[in-house]
């Protein structure tokens, strides 16, 4: 059975190998059996399954999934923590590891070399980059079934929550159009080495089948939308008209809010992804129309 985690082995290894945190990489090191166990069972891993890790870190959570998976695939950016990693996942012969950023991979290439999937994700993820990686894997389309995420507990509450709270925003948006996200369980920093200072929540992405809205343009949708939130406090028409790159005018955009039914003082903060969708269809028509 898996043995790293707790702190006494974790300590151990990292004394061993006189490995040095590295604040770049916002490494912390899960030390609680019970969640890791969790995040497996959450994950929902079986025989069948091949599993994508993003930074295993010493390989704690790793040893769990790959007792509980068909196939592992870990990718770690970080070199130091490779002659490690080759250690704790000796007895695994289905673990692959890869040193490499996760936002530099080719994720096709990956998944046709390991199978060709569907694979389901699973990361401890910094808060930092949190938001990249999870849209770079939405974005890249491979087939994936899920991704169970430990994240920052603010970043967890910002994927489930809707329209009119402050919390809402791109990310918000961006997660419930691929997937539906659920709260798996709370996680304090107690649980970490070296203790971060933010609680963190575990949470599992269902991919949808399919979007629930139809965008004409899934590219265009999320431009609007970022374009929406870059400046909150001003409105709609103003964020839209004053980003780079989105070729509308003002007067295209109350055109359209008109059409709607809405006013033009408007905020991005209070539509729903139905009506981002909507709004973002119409004003590609209008756009291609000249």
């Amino acid at each position: 059975m898996a043995n790293l985690g707790n702190y006494t082995k974790t300590a151990e290894i990292l004394q061993k190998y006189q490995f040095r945190m590295q604040k770049k990489y916002g490494q912390n090191f899960l030390i609680d059996a019970n969640i890791l166990t969790k995040i497996v069972e959450a994950a929902q891993i079986t025989k069948e399954d091949c599993v994508l890790e993003i930074g295993p870190g010493i390989g704690t959570m790793t040893q769990y999934l790959a007792e509980a998976a068909d196939r592992v695939v870990a990718v770690e950016i970080d070199r130091e923590l490779i002659p490690i990693l080759e250690e704790t996942l000796s007895p695994y012969e289905n673990v692959t590891l890869l040193c490499a950023d996760i936002l530099k991979v080719d994720l096709t290439k990956l998944v046709n070399e390991n199978g060709g999937g569907p694979f389901k994700v699973v990361a401890n993820l910094p808060y930092y980059i949190t938001t990249p990686i999870i849209m770079a894997l939405f974005e890249s389309h491979i087939p994936l079934s899920s991704i169970t995420v430990m994240v920052q507990s603010e970043v967890a509450d910002r994927m489930q929550t809707g329209p009119g709270t402050k919390d809402y925003g791109a990310l918000s948006l961006a997660v419930q159009y691929y997937a539906k996200p659920e709260i798996v369980a709370r996680v304090p920093a107690s649980c970490f080495t070296p203790r971060p200072n933010v609680d963190s929540t575990v949470v599992r992405l269902v991919k949808h089948e399919k979007p629930p809205v139809e965008a004409q343009d899934e590219d265009w949708l999320f431009d609007i939308i970022r374009a929406s939130f870059n400046q909150r406090r001003k409105t709609l028409a103003n964020g839209l008209t004053n980003a780079g790159g989105l070729g509308i005018s003002r007067g295209q955009v109350e055109a359209v809010l008109e059409e709607m039914g809405l006013q033009k003082t408007v905020r991005g903060e209070t539509f729903t992804l139905e009506r981002f969708t909507e709004l973002s269809n119409r004003l590609l028509r209008m756009k291609e129309e000249g």
